[in-house]
This record gives structure tokens, C-alpha cells and sequence, in this order.
């Protein structure tokens, strides 16, 4: 089951997600379904078509199986998607 706790391990591709923060502000507010998913970069389906949002210096709401919204700070998901799923997470 997917948490607030456990987020960074799961899959995030299907999820819901709104840009709450980045350095370009014309990216703010970029509402959607997660498609893709790369080392630095995460690619949302908008009602308006395909945008492509640099992880790095960004704040991204994610809304769970649950409907429970996690922010997610960009640095924190850097990486490969499959190398995040099996990272061990320090607490």
C-alpha cells in the first residue's frame, strides 16, 4: 500500500500531480497525469497536451491511491525510477 511514508518507493507513473513550485514560473500550476518518468525529468498528460518538468528545483503535489496529497521536493526523486524504488530510505 502506497503512504505519505513510503511514496518515494513506489511507482509515481499514473499518479495525479500539480507543479506547486519551480524556477520557471510559467511551469507552476502544470496539472495532470504522470506518463513518464526519466533521471531528471517528469513528463505530465495536461488537458492542453505533453509537458516535460525538470525535476531539480521543484515541488510537485502528488495525490495518492487514497486521495491523500504528498508534496514531493524534486531533489528528493533525482535519480532513475527503478533505482529509487529499491533505494534503502533513512529515517
Amino acid at each position: 500500500m502506497i503512504t505519505p511514508e513510503n511514496v518515494l518507493r513506489h511507482e509515481l507513473i499514473g499518479r495525479n500531480v500539480l507543479v506547486v513550485h519551480a524556477t520557471n514560473p510559467a511551469q507552476e500550476g502544470i496539472s495532470g497525469m504522470i506518463v513518464d518518468e526519466t533521471k531528471s525529468m517528469i513528463s505530465i498528460l495536461t488537458s492542453v497536451g505533453l509537458k516535460h518538468v525538470p525535476k531539480k528545483h521543484t515541488i510537485f503535489r502528488v495525490t495518492l491511491p487514497d486521495r491523500v496529497q504528498v508534496e514531493l521536493l524534486g531533489s528528493t526523486i533525482i535519480g532513475r525510477p527503478e533505482k529509487r524504488i529499491t533505494m534503502r530510505i533513512r529515517k
